[in-house]
C-alpha cells in the first residue's frame, strides 16, 4: 500500500517566532496524552516538513541523538527556510 504514519502538530501561535522567522508547532495529543497520528495515502502529501526542535537552556546528555527528538522536546520551528520551495508554502 502506498501510505505512511504522520504525527499531527499544531501551531504555538499567532504569529511566527519574533527571532527566527519561523513558524512553532508542538505536537498534538489525544485525551489519553497519547501523539495524534493518522495512516494517510502517500498522494495526500504535498511535501514534508523540515522541523528544528526549540532548545531551552539545560544541555543535552552525550547520548542524546537525533533519534530521540521527538519525544524529548514539546516545541519545534518549522523550517521555511530549508529550500525555495519550502519558502513559498509555510503558512
Amino acid at each position: 500500500y502506498s501510505c505512511t504514519l504522520v504525527e499531527w502538530f499544531s501551531t504555538y501561535s499567532d504569529l511566527p517566532c519574533e527571532d527566527m522567522g519561523m513558524w512553532r508547532v508542538e505536537p498534538d495529543y489525544d485525551v489519553m496524552g497519547r501523539c495524534m497520528c493518522s495512516v494517510i495515502h502517500v498522494d495526500s502529501i504535498l511535501r514534508s516538513a523540515h522541523i528544528i526542535s526549540v532548545a531551552g537552556t539545560q544541555k543535552l546528555p552525550k547520548q542524546f541523538t537525533y533519534h530521540d527528538s521527538l519525544d524529548t522536546f514539546r516545541l519545534f520551528y518549522v523550517n521555511k527556510y530549508a529550500d525555495h520551495h519550502t519558502h513559498e508554502i509555510v503558512f
